[in-house]
């Protein structure tokens, strides 16, 4: 878990890049609606969870930036006895405390109140700057964004300028602490487990959901019911060409490749992998060519990984590469021709969101950055051929060291002997 004091050390970090005086606003969202009175699961805002460690709806965090003199306040619901008998329980301002390392806990009716003495009666200085997480969809009520939140503020503070503090928090996010590369690494351990288990128990004639079903059963006996990083892909013969394969109810057919892109959570950090094996436990010769070309770019990649290397760097490297091998093969006839094999990144970064973003959703940026000691990015080079009935993609996790990187999903087979000996042995 991580310490109230990393969670101060974050708070701190990020009041020294907020221009001063100024205040700061993140909401931990609200329950979204799926269908007539159901509601999705509940996601914190993952902003708000890495400067707090408080996972619940309805929260937010207000930090004053006064001269360079940090206040903080945390605001979260009130107990509801009728509530918690409906709903279950919520933190006590003690609990919450405990957790963020924020003593100054106040419930989030008086938010309102308290950013409006903030912002009007000048209690903290002359402040004329407010940040708030303008992530899409950032739901703070039933029917308010907080866009919509900005446009209010804009309207009712006519002297106050509004800034997206989403670019800020992500940027903090980038380099990974030494405990959160432990949160990545007990997730990837979770992951190898699941994974393990379903190679043991697949075989021809299973359907691609009961392989699933057995890695979600197994990460969640061990994880404490964290859930995965993402929806599972579980994706047999031609389906593994479709990237995000989403209905995984085809067979597990013998002669075919199985491939899955899975990962467990440990505290809302994400493990990403992706293995592809064959169903009967043996590669054709045509799938092991194919195969050993992917692997090739997976190597390349981890060899390339270092300070100062982009994503886009390693993303041209491995369509050259790729198209390289395929025109030798003579699965192509032209480098060009590589666009209808392979058409995605070889890489992402990886942290509190499985694409773990930076300045911007979509995650455009991230691409051009440097990479730096303390990033973590993913390694999945791939090539998907439905003409030919396979898709294959290797993926790793990445730790970004201060003179190359580490694999951190290491322990997790992929080669091709070694995926063949533990498929001998179900």
């Amino acid at each position: 878990m991580i310490s109230p004091n990393e969670y101060s050390e974050r708070r701190q970090m990020l009041l020294n890049l907020m221009e001063s005086p100024s205040v700061l606003l993140i909401h931990s969202g609200v329950e979204k609606v799926s269908s007539a009175d159901e509601n999705f699961p509940f996601e914190v805002n993952r902003n708000f969870y890495y400067l707090t460690g408080i996972d619940q709806s309805d929260s937010a965090l207000l930090i004053v930036n006064s001269d360079g003199e940090m206040k903080e306040f945390l605001f979260i619901s009130p107990f509801d006895e009728r509530k918690e008998k409906w709903y279950g329980k919520r933190l006590k301002p003690e609990e919450a405390s405990s957790i963020s390392g924020i003593s100054n806990i106040m419930t989030n009716s008086s938010l309102e109140a308290k950013l409006d003495m903030i912002l009007r009666e000048d209690s903290y200085g002359e402040i004329r700057r407010l940040y708030l997480d303008l992530d899409r969809e950032l739901k703070i009520a039933d029917e308010t964004t907080t866009r919509d939140f900005k446009r209010n503020i804009e309207t009712t503070y006519s002297d106050v300028v509004v800034n997206d503090a989403y670019g800020l928090v992500t940027t903090l996010r980038l380099r990974k602490s030494a405990r959160e590369v432990a949160e990545l690494r007990e997730a990837i351990k979770t992951t190898r487990l699941g994974i393990y288990s379903f190679w043991a128990k697949m075989r021809p004639g299973m359907k691609e959901y009961e392989a699933a079903d057995i890695f979600h059963h197994v990460i969640n006996d061990n994880n404490g019911y964290q859930g995965t990083s993402f929806n599972t892909i579980m994706a047999c013969g031609k389906n593994a060409a479709i990237l995000h394969y989403p209905n995984p109810q085809g067979t597990l057919n013998d002669g075919e490749l199985l491939l899955s892109d899975l990962g467990a959570r440990c505290n809302y950090y994400c493990a990403d992998i992706t293995r592809t094996v064959p169903v009967n436990g043996k590669f054709t010769d045509f799938q092991k060519n194919v195969y050993e070309i992917v692997l090739g770019a997976n190597k390349m990649v981890a060899m390339m990984a270092k300070p100062g290397v982009t994503i886009e760097e390693l993303q041209r490297a491995t369509v050259e590469y790729l198209a390289s091998e395929c025109l030798r093969y003579g699965y192509i006839e032209k480098k060009e021709d590589i666009t209808k094999y392979y058409f995605h990144g070889v890489s992402h970064l990886i942290g509190l969101d499985t694409h773990d973003p930076y300045l911007n959703p979509l995650g455009r940026e991230s691409k051009t950055i440097k990479l730096e000691p303390g990033m973590i990015i993913s390694d999945e080079p791939g090539l998907y051929m439905a003409d030919r009935g396979i898709g294959i993609r290797i993926e790793d996790d990445l730790l970004i060291t201060k003179d190359g990187c580490e694999v951190l999903s290491k322990d997790i087979v992929k080669e091709v002997k070694d995926i063949e000996a533990i498929l001998a042995n179900r």
